[in-house]
C-alpha cells in the first residue's frame, strides 16, 4: 500500500458568512489567537507525516501564498533588531512543508475544486482537509487527519470523518449510514447530502476530513451534477459506499467549525487558554467578565 504524503486543501470559497471583512480578508486568513485558520489545517497534516501540501484558491487569495513564503524584509528587520523569537516564527513558516497552490477557475463547488490536484496527487492515495474545519487534539492523541490515514492503512479503503451531531444539525451535513465493525469505526453503505431530520440514517454526520485515491477523479467525472449543475463531492462517496470501499472514523478530538461565528469566537477563547503564556491571565479575565454580568 502506497504511503499517504500528499493533501489537497480547497480553499476558493467566498467566507460570505464572515461578511463584511471577507470582502477584502480571506476567511482562511481570519485568526485564531495568533494564528490564521488555515495554518493550523496545514500544521495539522504537517504532524501526521504530510509532506507535500496543494492548496487550491481562488482570485485574490494571494495572501495565502505570501503567508507561507520567505519574508526577506520582515525577516531582516527581526535579526537587525534582535528579536531571534519572533524571526524563528517567521521562518518556521516558510519551511513548515512544501506548498504548492492553483486557482479554481470558477467557484463550483468542493468536488470541481477537488479535480484541479489530478496532476499534483497523480496514482496516489491523498489527504483532504477543508478548511473551516479545526481539529484540536491534545500531545497524546494523533492529528485528526492522522486518525483517517490509519484507518485507511488498517482497511485499504477511503476513510471520511464522522462526529455524532444532534438532530437540529443533521440538515447542515451529509449524514451516514453503516454498520460499527470496530471502535469508532464504520462500514459506509450509504452516505447522503443534507437530508431532513425525517431522512436521516443516524447522528453520524461527516465534517472536513477525507483520505481517497485516485480514481475518485474519474468518479467525480462520471458522477450526475445535481438540479443545480454542480456534483456534489457525497455523491462521489456514494458511489465508494455502494461498492463496500467507505470507512467512517469517528475521530478523537474536538472540533470547530470555524466557518461559524460562535464556534469560531469559541476556538478563539479555548486556543488562547490552552497557551502557555496568555492562558492564566485570560482565565483570570474571564472569570472576573463573568462576575460582572451575573
Amino acid at each position: 500500500m502506497k504511503k499517504i504524503t500528499k493533501a489537497v486543501i480547497p480553499a476558493a470559497g467566498f467566507g460570505t458568512r464572515f461578511l463584511p471583512v471577507t470582502k477584502s480578508v480571506c476567511k482562511e486568513m481570519l485568526p485564531i489567537v495568533d494564528k490564521p485558520t488555515l495554518q493550523y489545517i496545514v500544521e495539522e497534516a504537517v504532524a501526521a507525516g504530510i509532506e507535500d501540501i496543494l492548496v487550491i484558491t481562488g482570485r485574490n487569495k494571494k495572501i495565502l501564498e505570501d503567508f507561507f513564503d520567505y519574508t526577506p524584509e520582515l525577516d531582516a528587520l527581526l535579526e537587525q533588531d534582535g528579536k531571534s523569537d519572533f524571526l524563528k516564527i517567521s521562518r518556521e513558516m516558510e519551511n513548515l512543508v512544501n506548498m504548492y497552490f492553483v486557482r479554481q477557475k470558477h467557484p463550483t463547488g468542493f468536488a470541481d475544486a477537488v479535480m484541479y490536484a489530478r496532476a499534483f496527487t497523480g496514482d496516489e492515495p491523498f489527504a483532504i482537509l477543508l478548511g473551516d474545519d479545526i481539529i484540536y487534539t491534545d500531545e497524546n492523541t494523533k492529528p485528526g487527519i492522522a486518525q483517517l490515514v490509519d484507518c485507511y492503512y488498517d482497511t485499504g479503503k477511503p476513510a471520511v470523518a464522522v462526529m455524532e451531531v444532534p438532530d437540529a444539525d443533521i440538515p447542515k451535513y451529509a449524514n451516514i449510514r453503516g454498520e460499527e465493525i470496530g471502535e469508532r469505526r464504520y462500514a459506509i453503505d450509504k452516505i447522503v447530502e443534507k437530508p431532513a431530520v425525517k431522512d436521516k440514517f443516524s447522528n453520524n454526520a461527516v465534517i472536513g476530513r477525507y483520505v481517497v485515491e485516485s480514481d475518485i477523479y474519474d468518479i467525480i467525472r462520471n458522477t450526475p451534477p445535481s438540479p443545480k449543475g454542480e456534483v456534489y463531492f457525497t455523491d462521489a462517496l456514494q458511489y465508494l459506499a455502494s461498492q463496500g470501499r467507505l470507512m467512517g472514523c469517528r475521530f478523537e478530538g474536538k472540533r470547530y467549525d470555524a466557518g461559524n461565528k460562535l464556534e469560531f469566537l469559541e476556538a478563539n477563547v479555548e486556543y488562547a487558554l490552552r497557551d502557555k503564556e496568555l492562558g492564566a491571565p485570560f482565565k483570570d479575565y474571564l472569570l472576573e467578565l463573568a462576575a460582572k454580568l451575573k
